[in-house]
């Protein structure tokens, strides 16, 4: 089996874009941090202000939503890569002059940019919303929008996966607006960097304990873009249908697990659903002191108190996870390595019991659950009304649905796409890109639950 390698995994070619020139010198900003720049202003990173995170539209200014959590992963990330980058550059000075310029700042934007939009394709209501998509295109009513299509394209549909939206986001040109290049135009290793799960959602092994093949990354729509990425960077396929994953994509991974893990606790403590007193024995072990160290830190309050921990044992964690990948730099490389490295931390057993604690406290709180099930008659019933439309487009009432469905989401002059298939992606693709609000506020309205504003 062929081993990956450094040269061809860094690539500062742009996907599918036709030209490579710039007006800006690179010295001054480099093309990883162009990616970064690009999500950044980006409609759909945008959108992330108003997804769920931890609570659905929490009152509290605290608590974190899709973009600050994004934001915060991509600090971490960044951390990540640099730390990594600078002992690659030291053990392989060959890169130097395969990439001339190579800085371990480059590393860290590769992946900090990855990180930044990591959850670009979550549909409102988190995970739940995944889930709520997933069961309508197992119900009844979408099984005759389902006939002709592949198994593998129903496979995309009934198992609805974020990171595969994300992906789609981030390479799919929408007919009628290609400016001759496909998505966002990013580069080959940044594009790769994000995709934790590089296979189709027929490859996914239920049970496995390899981290890249529990989940998917593509849909078949965008199956020859990712193809085509792993072709120029060397990752090898490993079977019929799967790739090797980007090794940086290790560190993407390493970058939420951390986030999540302790700063969804943070907020949990903060929203008074975790005692502190708890909050404080569980963290503890974290910190990596001695039982007997005195510190000359006064807190004067616990919230302050939890923020200095917080940040300590973020640093520690980072510092920890840059460690276990050099380790592994060998069996990463070829492909034999498929483990999350916050797996292989000291702390594990602190970090599960954390992990235990979000789930029952936090993520299984009663008015999380009470909103997310009711983003499961939210997002399935605007899937009904929509797909309807554009199925069947003579109702006059549908006409109506139809003239509420943006023009990127249809074919130039407004005609819709001639294939099922792609009829009920664009229209998939227009329901999970909407905010929490926006997708409980078009509900409502069409249901008549609601009036909307006169201007």
């Amino acid at each position: 089996m062929p081993q990956m390698n450094w040269e061809r995994l860094i690539s500062k070619k742009r996907f599918d874009a036709q030209t490579q020139k710039h007006a800006t010198d690179e010295s001054v900003r480099g093309e990883f941090q162009r990616d970064y720049d690009r999500l950044v202003f980006s409609t759909p990173f945008r959108r992330l202000q108003n997804k769920t995170q931890v609570m659905p539209m929490p009152e509290s200014d605290f608590v974190h939503n899709r973009l600050t959590h994004s934001l915060e992963t991509s600090c971490v990330g960044r951390s990540l890569g640099r730390m990594v980058g600078k002992t690659l550059l030291e053990r392989h000075p060959h890169l130097q002059k395969a990439h001339p310029g190579m800085l371990e700042s480059d590393f860290g934007d590769m992946v900090a940019a990855a990180c930044l939009t990591h959850d670009i394709g979550n549909p409102p209501f988190g995970h739940s919303g995944e889930d709520a998509i997933s069961a309508y295109f197992r119900s009844p009513e979408a099984a005759g929008f389902l006939q002709g299509l592949t198994p593998a394209q129903i496979s995309d549909l009934q198992n609805f996966e974020g990171n595969a939206a994300g992906f789609r986001i981030l390479t799919h040109t929408y007919p009628g607006q290609s400016n001759g290049s496909c998505g966002m135009r990013l580069t080959y290793s940044t594009l790769a960097t994000f995709t934790k799960y590089p296979r189709p959602s027929d490859a996914v092994v239920k049970g496995t304990k390899r981290a890249s093949e529990k989940k998917y990354g593509f849909f078949q729509t965008e199956k020859a873009h990712f193809r085509k990425i792993a072709e120029e960077l060397g990752m090898l396929p490993d079977g019929e249908h799967a790739f090797h994953r980007h090794p940086l994509a290790f560190l993407v991974e390493a970058a939420d697990d951390i986030c999540y893990r302790i700063i969804d606790f943070e907020d949990g403590c903060r929203l008074g659903l975790i005692p502190f007193e708890q909050a404080r024995e569980l963290l503890r072990p974290l910190l990596n002191e001695r039982p007997d160290k005195v510190h000359s830190t006064t807190f004067y309050d616990w919230r302050e108190q939890l923020g200095v921990w917080r940040a300590v044992i973020i640093n520690n964690l980072i510092y920890e996870c840059a460690g276990i990948f050099l380790d592994h730099e060998e069996v990463i490389l070829n492909g034999t390595f498929d483990v999350s490295l916050i797996n292989l931390v000291q702390q594990k057993a602190a970090l599960d019991e954390i992990k235990k604690i979000s789930v029952d406290r936090i993520y299984r709180n009663r008015p999380v659950l009470e909103i997310e099930a009711a983003g499961f008659d939210v997002l399935g019933g605007l899937l009904d009304i929509f797909l309807k439309a554009v199925f069947e487009p003579s109702s006059g009432k549908h006409r109506k649905y139809l003239d509420l469905v943006p023009d990127q989401f249809l074919s130039p002059g407004r005609q819709l796409p001639q294939e099922p298939y792609e009829k009920i992606m664009n229209t998939t693709d227009f329901i999970s890109g909407l905010t929490d609000s926006s997708a409980i506020s078009l509900f409502r309205k069409i249901k008549g639950i609601e009036l909307p504003r006169m201007y």
